[in-house]
């Protein structure tokens, strides 16, 4: 018999957009040492914070080469109505432009 390998999708953002895995609610309680206050809601509601998987290469501005602010691993904080979601590999991810992150959190 030959072994199927399923492969992963890989994604790599154009411009300055970011790929983020968005936190549930559930992930945000357990881990959250940032001192944001979280509003009552589902726990399984995606929450504003998520980890970023992929950075795109950044914008040119004046023909030199603005790279994006935040690198794959950073928490950060997000805008509520600011990304596009998809669907990889059955997970729910978000695209988000640089612009609508609003922090990183340390």
């Amino acid at each position: 018999m030959k072994k199927t390998e399923t492969k992963k999708t890989t994604i790599q953002p154009l411009g300055n957009r970011v790929l983020i895995r968005p936190f549930t609610k559930e992930e945000v309680t357990k881990k959250n040492s940032f001192g944001i206050i979280l509003p009552d809601s589902d726990a399984k509601q995606k929450m504003e914070q998520g980890t970023v998987l992929a950075v795109g290469p950044g914008t040119y501005v004046d023909g030199k080469l603005v790279q994006v602010a935040v690198v794959v691993g950073d928490v950060v904080a997000f805008s509520k109505y600011g990304f596009d979601d998809i669907v990889i590999d059955g997970e729910e991810l978000y695209l988000i432009k640089e612009e609508n992150i609003l922090a990183i959190l340390k």
